[in-house]
């Protein structure tokens, strides 16, 4: 007993395993892995609410941010500004345009490309915004649809418009015509 107590005791004895220590050189330790996958996913999470909240944004990030917001309105003020320009002056403008005439065709493929991968991303997301305003609005249309049955049912021309709440005697002084003494002399005058 003596001889297998002591190799009990050099492989598990220690609060050592060496089993397990020899299989974690072949195979991850499940336990140990995700609790590095969690600890890194915290930091990334955290790093990332940091920069979001504005900690540690000097006057250089801000004024950036303030640089990356101004191609789009650039471009559209730009183009108006074109339109303008050769109104104004087309003599002015159209010498411009033919220095835009001598510019490499590379050089316009590669401002197609800046423009388009610029542009792509935010056009990607409004299409998406907008994919979901028109589901939300398909959902509204039966009430939509409803509400306008209802106002049609109170046009001013059709006919027992009246409220006459079930009454019988209202109902038909609403919908009987009425002698108009003043409509009867002018048709006899023929003037109709």
């Amino acid at each position: 007993m003596g001889l297998i107590e002591k190799i009990f005791t050099l492989v598990f004895g220690g609060n050592r395993n060496i089993v397990a220590e020899t299989a974690e050189v072949f195979r991850e330790n499940a336990e140990a892995g995700a609790a590095r996958n969690v600890a890194l996913q915290n930091h990334a999470l955290r790093q990332h609410g940091y920069e979001f909240r504005g900690y540690g944004r000097g006057g250089f990030d801000r004024f950036m941010d303030g640089i990356n917001r101004l191609p789009r309105p650039m471009l559209a003020l730009g183009t108006l500004g074109l339109f303008v320009s050769a109104m104004v002056d087309p003599v002015w403008f159209a010498s411009r345009m033919q220095g835009l005439a001598l510019v490499p065709e590379p050089l316009w493929w590669l401002l197609g490309a800046i423009v388009s991968f610029y542009f792509g991303a935010r056009h990607q997301f409004k299409g998406q915004e907008f994919q979901r305003s028109i589901a939300q609005t398909m959902a509204r249309t039966p009430q939509v649809v409803e509400n306008i049955r209802k106002l049609q049912g109170l046009n001013a021309t059709s006919p027992l418009v009246a409220a006459t709440f079930g009454n019988l005697t209202l109902s038909n002084l609403a919908t009987e015509t009425q002698n108009n003494a003043a409509l009867a002399e002018w048709r006899k005058s023929g003037a109709v």
